[in-house]
């Protein structure tokens, strides 16, 4: 499990064809101390698995499934990726539950500067947007963020500097596509009134 809360950003150093999908090989020195093969690691918001592990980062292998599903297909050498490992049992608990299983993926609309912040409008596949309320959470490339304000096929994110220097949305512009998940608490009420 992860919290949407955003511990570095990452450097994909190489993308290879494996007989699974894709490998991805990505640079993040400052969260490798104590990571071991097999851990999971989210990576703008999907959670894959650590197949190989130096100190200078790991790499994780992407199956076909991941490819179709989520932004993770489009990856290339250079990209930034937000990347967090999962909550400690003992952990604070920001951001909120988040699972690193992508529902979907949106596209930026629209990036527009508010002060020293941004607003950006994600459209969103029409299948999700029975779990979004305004003011409500939703994870975006892994990051857990609100609501700002929500439309029959879009929501906005508003964004504070720190957000901006900490992860990689300052990189996000129109046409983009973005890995989405919705709060599963909502998924589970849904299933338990039906």
């Amino acid at each position: 499990m992860f919290t949407g809360i955003i511990e570095t950003i990452g450097t994909i150093t190489q993308v290879a064809d494996s007989n699974l999908g894709r490998t991805l090989s990505i640079e993040c020195p400052s969260i490798m101390a104590g990571v071991k093969i097999g851990d999971s690691i989210a990576v703008n918001g999907t959670c894959l698995t650590a197949i190989e592990i130096s100190a200078s980062g790991f790499v994780a292998e992407a199956v076909s499934e991941t490819l179709d599903k989520t932004s993770t297909g489009r990856l290339a050498e250079g990209n930034r990726v937000n990347l967090e490992r999962p909550m400690l049992a003992n952990g604070r608990f920001d951001g909120h539950i988040v699972q690193g299983h992508v529902d979907g993926t949106g596209q930026v609309l629209d990036v527009i500067g508010e002060g020293d912040g941004v607003r950006i409008t994600i459209s969103m596949p029409s299948h999700l947007a029975r779990y979004l309320v305004d003011k409500g959470s939703v994870t975006v490339d892994g990051i857990s963020l609100t609501i700002a304000a929500l439309g029959e096929e879009s929501f906005q994110i508003a964004l504070i500097p720190h957000t901006l220097s900490q992860t990689v949305m300052s990189d996000r512009r129109p046409g983009d596509l973005i890995n989405l998940e919705v709060d599963v608490i909502a998924k589970y009420v849904e299933r338990l009134l039906a």
